[in-house]
Formats: C-alpha cells, structure tokens, sequence
C-alpha cells in the first residue's frame, strides 16, 4: 500500500492559534510548567504497569482499594528508588536509535 500524504488547511483564525502556542512550547516558562504534566504522565505510565487500567474486582469498594494498594506500592517503589540511589528511568527509545547507539559505540 502507497502512503498517502494530506494537506490540512485550517482557517486562518485556528492557524494563528496554533502557531501561537507552537512558540508558547519553545519557550523556558512553558516547559517549566509542562514538567508537573510530564511528572503526572510518569505516575500514570507507572500505575498502568503495575495493572490499574482494569480491576479485577466486581463492585466499587473493591476497585477502590485496589486502587488505593497499587498507589501505596507506586509510593513505596519510589521511595525504595530514593533511597538505595537508583537513577530514574531514561526515556526510552526506538529500535532504529538504539541499532545507532551501538554501531557508534
């Protein structure tokens, strides 16, 4: 199958906007103010691993305090991280970086 490309012509109000916080993003406050959602995005990717997106409980309470453990062993894996020193995780990359990772190495 050939890809296919496409041209998006947005009105010229919405193209402004767009370009506005285009360079809103590129400057030091906003990405100051990005770390907090960034941060958030971590504990989400974490909570996710460790099985929150489905219950295996029926009912409300049960989901509940499921919730509430898998919470508390987020808090408990990083604060183990804290204090035995492991380095955070590095953000991962594809397949194609990696192979050039190592052929330059």
């Amino acid at each position: 199958m050939i890809g296919l490309r496409q041209l998006t012509i947005r009105p010229q109000a919405k193209h402004e906007a767009l370009e506005r916080a285009r360079l809103d993003q590129a400057t030091d406050a906003w990405k100051e103010r990005y770390k907090t959602r960034a941060g958030v995005e971590g504990t989400i990717s974490q909570a996710a691993r460790l099985g929150m997106r489905r219950t295996r409980y029926p009912g409300l309470n049960k989901t509940h305090l499921h919730h509430a453990l898998a919470a508390t062993a987020i808090n408990l894996v990083r604060l183990d991280a804290w204090l035995t020193g492991t380095p955070l995780g590095t953000t991962r990359s594809s397949h194609f970086t990696q192979l050039d990772l190592q052929l330059t190495a």
